[in-house]
């Protein structure tokens, strides 16, 4: 695919052996029929407040470097609300930066800074664990399936966030990227191949019980091109009437529901 740039999975014995985890896994059964593959960003963690901080640092500095300039601009920021509402419905980071002031001259130099802004360390603590997600991993659980994370966030942000949330002990497998910005690029592409990476390392074959669960295109896209079912939800970044564009399996709005919906099609199917 032109456009898309070099991307790196994890490779080494001890990347793959960090990631699986095979002894301390609390699931209960190691050969489930049933496997949820879950985006990071989204589904489990709510980042609206690192993306709108971003946008704000960014806004700053833009408005620092126009200053410098000797040239006068007025800057509006939008609200959150305004801000994350037109994320959701995926409107380019370009209008974003003109409905807040700025003229076509800075617009690069604004992009630039958001980039390079993003997934500084110093602004993850802006995340949140969405809520119900404890209660959501246990009932996947208990119905007998094998959890997964598959996110394009960086391996090592993957992991730091996994157990500063004390969520590292649901998943058989924790599968990142070594890109740190490509989770804000969100290629489907990269996606895809992380889930045929995730596929081959826990040995499976029967793309049937496997369930995606996320929040954009990239998730639904990947895994609709590996014929594996989707549940796209709308807490994350992007909303309904975008999602349901993309013709998921099912759209739910957040994890609680998604469980009730996988568990409650796992024990009709049993039925």
């Amino acid at each position: 695919m032109t456009g898309v740039p070099a991307f790196t999975l994890p490779r080494s014995t001890s990347e793959i052996a960090q990631s699986v985890v095979q002894d301390e896994w609390s699931g209960s059964q190691r050969t489930s029929q049933l496997t949820i593959f879950c985006d990071l960003d989204g589904p489990l963690i709510d980042v609206s407040q690192r993306y709108y901080r971003t946008y704000q640092l960014a806004l700053a500095e833009t408005q620092a470097y126009i200053q410098a300039q000797e040239e006068a601009l007025s800057l509006i920021p939008l609200s959150l609300d305004q801000f994350w509402s037109m994320k959701q419905s995926k409107r380019p980071d370009i209008e974003i930066a003109h409905l807040s002031g700025l003229s076509d001259n800075y617009i690069d130099f604004f992009m630039q800074q958001v980039q390079a802004i993003v997934n500084q360390p110093l602004l993850l603590h802006e995340d949140r664990l969405q809520p119900g997600v404890h209660e959501a991993l246990e009932q996947l659980l208990n119905q007998g399936a094998q959890l997964a994370v598959v996110t394009l966030r960086c391996q090592s942000q993957v992991d730091q966030v996994l157990h500063q949330h004390h969520l590292t002990r649901y998943f058989r497998l924790i599968r990142g990227t070594d890109d740190t910005q490509a989770a804000y690029k969100n290629y489907a592409v990269c996606k895809q191949a992380l889930i045929q990476d995730a596929i081959d390392a826990m040995g499976l074959t029967n793309h049937q019980q496997i369930w995606m669960i996320g929040d954009t295109e990239a998730d639904v896209l990947a895994a609709q091109a590996m014929k594996i079912k989707t549940v796209a939800l709308t807490c994350g970044m992007r909303n309904y009437a975008f999602l349901n564009s993309l013709r998921p399996t099912s759209i739910q709005s957040n994890l609680s529901t998604a469980t009730q919906l996988i568990c409650n099609l796992a024990v009709a199917s049993q039925s």
